[in-house]
């Protein structure tokens, strides 16, 4: 059932070195994948096709599809990242951000309410 699959995808990836504090709140797809030392807050969803590369942070209440997330990145809360958004190392998606077929560059900012 889903409550197994994502009892296991949490169990691997907290075994895998990521910080969730609330693991129970977080919905992970089966690609997913995280790298060393992610944070995850409550209340995060991951669609299919998201990689997340380590150090970065993924505050509560975003939702993440088909989306590249660099070294150190920090997102949200209440971030949105569609298909086709590609994040930098260290670049920062604030509060009520949407981003969808863009690409931020290592260290951009878009600190809250906007559409990209």
């Amino acid at each position: 059932t889903e409550a197994v699959l994502q009892q296991r995808l949490r169990q691997a990836a907290l075994d895998a070195g990521v910080t969730m504090i609330a693991p129970e709140t977080v919905f992970l797809s089966a690609d997913t994948v995280l790298g060393r030392d992610v944070t995850i807050e409550p209340y995060v969803v991951f669609g299919p096709g998201v990689t997340v590369e380590a150090n970065a942070v993924i505050h509560s209440f975003s939702h993440l599809t088909e989306t590249h997330i660099g070294e150190g990145a920090l997102i949200g809360p209440f971030a949105r990242l569609r298909p086709g958004a590609r994040i930098g190392k260290g670049a920062k998606i604030g509060n009520f951000v949407e981003v969808k077929q863009a690409e931020f560059a290592d260290g951009a900012k878009a600190n809250h309410l906007a559409y990209i």
